[in-house]
């Protein structure tokens, strides 16, 4: 996902400085780099011979679409037996019951408050929730990650003001939008007694261990208790009782601090200017000089009811403060919730938070605290293919006072600070996680790191689970819970609670012409780059989205890639088929399918950005004029559903 404005706000190095132990030292006689093939399905399976089962696995489905070539086009593109529609762009009506509809201004010229009523920019992570058992009717919780603030208003930051600042913060959050298909089209309802924006500034509530802790209390909320706003919502999750989980992944980038920041917060990424959003200038909240506890109060999941627009939605403290890029919930094998989440920024880890009490039925009342207790735990990929999850517990190890966490308040607010002290392995931006819907293996997608390999310490060189230095391309790596030892001939459980696990590698992704063999890969099938957003359908076939910059994309290693794309893979052969390619200077994001996978939404995020990433007010379609065409006044994120022409089910 984003990672702020250009290359002069995201540091080459990442912010991890701490001195963890790499898989060199963990376990250095037994360096291996898994690659995906038929052995090392094998060894996955529990034996380093081909046993039967794992034949059986890789004989895998056949991918029942036309795959699309790479394209440089200002176009959404699709295999010709598939339509796409454009749904909701940014700007369009939420559908408010009661509320209004103001329409889209194409010289930006909407008010903050027409904002409000609006859909927010940059459509990001995204779940679908059917109503009233109809497949074809349901709920789209949506986020709007960020703004581009040169797009987003008539004359761009020109000027600036308290207006433009809160139209800003009108525009991040989350939409739950009403829809519904009749006769082959999707329709946004309108006046929908569900429908909702969430802004950056919707009174919210703390929950679980750290709530009213030190760290959390401001002039303005001396308890501790109600945070203000939600931002930066990147990718995101459905729980097994209903509610949407939205993850605020690089809000550092909203606070201004002192010129040299502190060491938790630099620990954080915060800088002085931030990301240039100048929020503080009119919003001393996002002061941190001023506020110095506001920043506490943002890199948290978030719990919200999309079938109840009352509903004060939750910060959930139990499952730690990073840079949530997304919060993936399965179910252990006796019933609690399991929770996985990647932090998205170079050299941070893997979290998985197991619940302590079992989901029950009942929907969100009757699960209303189950994300309020549990464990925390950081993953530690060691040699070989093995695996081991690092508990987060006040305590334990060096998780005490005498090591700077006072609590276990403490030990979630100073996340990443836990983690370091625990020994986590250092990953390549840990971004998305899917779980397989019939096997429980676990895969994530780990976009890019350039750093990899630079200066002298060994935790940022090539290891085995991030074997490329240089990483520009990114990898995708999927693991199985439990303790099977290949020797033993005995296969982990998949028991998605357990403390260890076997991992391999799915992909390492590339282009196979490319001059330098670090950047070619080993995909099966049709090439890719900076893998992001991944999600099973309940068929088993693994979609993934690619998030190529705009500062690298049709560059160098990337000359011949193309626009951003959506493919296909079966996990069993990793043969893998483009699906879509999206508009000039977009990501592709946010995938979910209905029920009976007649249709899937995508969404097109920041169509026509620039390298800087803002926009220029004076030629806002530079770039791009998806999805309005050349009559548009500017390029729009949106979300978008695809389906067969003959209705029948996507990818098949």
């Amino acid at each position: 996902m984003g990672q702020g404005f250009g290359k002069a706000y995201e540091p080459e190095e990442g912010v991890n400085t701490a001195g963890n132990p790499s898989i060199h030292e963990v376990d250095g006689e037994r360096r291996h780099v898994l690659r995906c093939t038929t052995a090392a399905v094998a060894l996955l399976m529990g034996s380093h011979t081909l046993t039967a089962h794992a034949v059986a696995a890789v004989k895998g489905k056949p991918l029942g679409f036309t795959g699309v070539p790479v394209s440089s086009a200002d176009a959404l593109v699709v295999p010709p037996e598939y339509e796409a529609q454009v749904l909701y762009r940014w700007g369009d009506a939420t559908g408010i019951a009661g509320a209004g509809a103001p329409a889209f201004s194409a010289d930006a010229s909407n008010s903050w408050q027409e904002q409000l009523l609006q859909s927010g920019m940059h459509h990001d992570g995204m779940e679908y929730f059917p109503l009233d058992k109809n497949p074809r009717h349901g709920l789209l919780a949506i986020n709007h990650e960020y703004t581009d603030d040169g797009l987003l208003h008539s004359d761009g930051m020109k000027t600036w003001t308290v207006e433009k600042v809160r139209k800003s913060q009108a525009a991040h959050g989350v939409s739950v939008i009403e829809v519904v298909e009749r006769g082959g089209v999707w329709r946004v309802m309108p006046n929908s007694r569900y429908a909702r924006r969430i802004t950056g500034n919707t009174p919210m509530q703390f929950s679980g261990p750290a709530t009213g802790h030190a760290l959390l209390k401001t002039a303005a909320d001396p308890e501790g208790m109600r945070p203000l706003g939600t931002l930066n919502n990147c990718a995101a999750g459905q729980t097994p009782w209903g509610t949407f989980l939205t993850c605020e992944e690089n809000w550092n980038g909203y606070f201004a601090t002192q010129e040299k920041p502190n060491p938790d917060e630099a620990r954080y990424g915060m800088r002085a200017k931030g990301f240039g959003y100048r929020w503080h200038e009119f919003d001393e909240r996002f002061d941190a000089v001023k506020n110095p506890n506001e920043p506490h109060r943002f890199g948290w999941v978030v719990e919200i009811d999309p079938q109840d627009p009352t509903q004060t939605p939750i910060k959930r403290t139990a499952l730690g403060r990073i840079k949530h890029e997304g919060a993936t919930t399965t179910l252990s094998r006796d019933g609690r919730a399991v929770v996985y989440m990647g932090d998205d920024e170079r050299f941070e880890y893997v979290y998985k938070f197991v619940s302590r009490d079992k989901v029950k039925p009942g929907g969100y009342k009757a699960n209303k605290e189950l994300l309020d207790h549990g464990t925390l735990y950081v993953a530690r990929f060691d040699a070989q293919g093995y695996g081991r999850w690092l508990p987060l517990v006040h305590g334990e190890g060096s998780l005490t006072a005498t090591g700077g966490f006072a609590s276990q308040a403490e030990v979630l607010i100073k996340c990443r600070q836990a983690a370091d002290a625990v020994g986590a392995t250092k990953m390549d931006r840990p971004e998305w996680v899917a779980v397989h819907p019939n096997t429980g293996e676990v895969f994530l997608t780990l976009t890019n790191n350039s750093a990899r390999g630079q200066g002298s310490d060994p935790a940022r060189m090539a290891d085995a689970s991030n074997p490329r230095n240089d990483n520009i391309m990114g990898h995708i790596i999927r693991w199985r819970e439990g303790k099977g030892q290949g020797s033993a001939g005995r296969s982990p459980d998949g028991d998605a609670s357990a403390t260890e696990f076997r991992w391999m590698h799915f992909a390492l992704a590339g282009d196979p012409n490319a001059g330098k063999a670090e950047y070619r890969g080993s995909i099966k099938g049709d090439m890719y780059g900076s893998p992001d957003g991944l999600q099973f359908d309940a068929g088993g076939m693994l979609w993934i989205q690619t998030d190529v910059s705009t500062s690298a994309m049709h560059k160098g290693a990337y000359s011949g890639m193309g626009n951003n794309m959506m493919l296909c893979a079966d996990p069993a052969t990793g043969e893998t088929k483009r699906f879509l390619t999206g508009p000039a200077g977009c990501e592709i994001t946010g995938v979910t399918f209905t029920p009976d996978r007649r249709a899937v939404f995508i969404n097109i995020q920041h169509p026509g950005e620039t390298s800087s990433e803002r926009g220029d007010p004076a030629n806002p379609k530079a770039v791009s004029h998806w999805p309005d065409g050349p009559t548009g006044g500017r390029p729009r994120s949106a979300t978008v559903v695809i389906r067969r022409k003959d209705g029948g089910t996507v990818g098949t």
